[in-house]
Formats: structure tokens, C-alpha cells, sequence
């Protein structure tokens, strides 16, 4: 289980998240939706600190940590127990697929090379990449470095896996594949928390759905209520809006 209590993160005065309280059971799939510069991809970034949270503190299982009191061991502790999938891959260019997805294996994880190549080639098959292990990523596509990228976030064995907009970034005809490899990993119950503006996705594939604006949650629950019968008027409007807009794309 992970939950997050009071979570607050300001930039100067712009108080970017304000007490955010969140609830994430174990092999869950929780979708984060809001407008942009609601604090969602904000509250992702602060789970994990790659921004430190004004205040708050967090649970993954039996770890607890305050970020006010954060010391290095406890944020790499943290890190140790979630990993990121980013809108932009951030992948070495000047390291094959392989290379990329052995990285944080053997660095940060101390794993022996031959280990890290073996589950590295598992995560690269689980993703559909099995015959591009010694290609940079300059020779992929979008869809296919973001695969690369989510094969790295599995290969580390998180507790959880951050999805900040896993298809913002890449060309419509390429969200499919990212989306279906994604789709495949919450059916093997691991826990994933997703920054998405893929309506369809966070309706078929989460457990929970979470709808936030101006740095607070607005309203939370099961994707039939929310996206069926949400109770803010705020939910509504923004969910109107998102429906108007995939009607005129069609």
C-alpha cells in the first residue's frame, strides 16, 4: 500500500499542491487526470523527490518517510522502492537498448552484469523489444523508446511504477502500442500510479480514478462514478470539455 498525507509543494509563493491525501492499494492502478498545471505531474515528481515536497509524508508498505526530515539514505531508500516512466523516454543516446535498460541494474542496484543483462533481455522480450537489445535509441521509434523505457522501470522490480504522460510525447499513430504494453502490465497486478490525458485508457484499464485542479484533489473514486456520474460540478465541466474536444478530433 502507499499513501501520501499532506503532501504541499510550493515554487516561491505559488503554492503548487496543498495537502494532498492519497490512498494507493497494493497491485492498484491509479489514473491521475486534471487540466494542465492542476499539480498532477507535480504530485508524481514529489513521491519519489525529484522535487522536494514543501511537506508531507509518505508510505510504500513497511517504509515511512517525512520530507521535511528526508536524509540521503531515506531518499534513496524511496527511490530504491518506485521508478518513473517520463513523457520524454530519457534514455542514453550513446547506449544501445540493452545498455539503457541494464543501467540502473548494475549502478544503482549493484547487481552483477551478467544478472542485470539477463533480466534486462526478460523486461525487453515482456515489451516487444527482444530483437532490438543492441540498437541506440536514435534508431527506434517514439512508441518503441518509450517501451525501452518502461522495460527499465520493470527491470528495477519497484514496488510501484510512476507513468508522468507516457504518450504525450509520441505521435497519435504510436500511442496504441505504448498504451497496450502498459494495459499489460496492470493485468499482472503491479501497482502503477498514471499522469494520462487518455480518456479511454482511464476508463478500461484503472481501478481508481483521481481528478485534480488547482493543486488539490477534487474528487476521487472508481472510473464508473467518476467518468458515469461524477458528483463536482468542476469533474463535469472538465470531462465535458475533454468529451467536446475527442468529438471534434473524430
Amino acid at each position: 500500500m502507499i499513501k501520501l498525507t499532506n503532501i504541499s509543494k510550493s515554487f516561491g509563493k505559488n503554492q503548487v499542491l496543498r495537502h494532498i491525501n492519497l490512498t494507493v492499494d497494493k497491485g492498484e492502478v491509479v489514473v491521475i487526470l486534471g487540466p494542465s498545471g492542476s499539480g498532477k505531474t507535480t504530485l508524481l515528481r514529489c513521491i519519489n523527490y525529484l522535487e522536494k515536497p514543501s511537506g508531507g509524508q509518505i508510505e510504500i508498505g513497511d517504509f515511512s518517510l517525512d520530507y521535511k526530515q528526508a536524509s540521503k539514505k531515506d531518499i534513496h531508500n524511496l527511490r530504491q522502492k518506485s521508478a518513473m516512466v517520463f513523457q520524454h523516454y530519457n534514455l542514453f543516446k550513446h547506449k544501445t537498448v540493452l545498455e539503457n535498460v541494464m543501467e540502473g541494474l548494475v549502478v544503482v542496484h549493484k547487481l552483477p552484469k551478467e544478472e542485470a543483462k539477463e533480466k534486462s533481455i526478460q523486461m525487453l522480450e515482456k515489451v516487444g523489444l527482444g530483437a532490438k537489445l543492441d540498437v541506440f535509441p536514435s534508431q527506434l521509434s517514439g512508441g518503441q523508446q518509450q517501451r525501452v523505457g518502461i522495460a527499465r522501470a520493470l527491470a528495477l522490480n519497484p514496488e510501484v511504477i510512476l507513468f508522468d504522460e507516457p504518450t504525450s510525447a509520441l505521435d497519435p499513430e504510436l500511442v496504441g502500442e505504448v498504451l497496450d504494453v502498459i494495459r499489460k502490465i496492470a493485468k499482472e497486478g503491479i501497482t502503477m500510479i498514471v499522469v494520462t490525458h487518455e480518456m479511454g485508457f482511464a476508463r478500461d484499464v484503472s481501478n481508481h480514478v483521481v481528478f485534480m485542479d488547482g493543486g488539490v484533489i477534487v474528487e476521487e473514486g472508481r472510473p464508473q462514478d467518476i467518468f458515469g456520474s461524477p458528483k463536482e460540478e468542476r469533474t463535469k465541466q472538465f470531462l465535458k470539455r475533454i468529451t467536446s474536444e475527442w468529438s471534434y478530433s473524430i
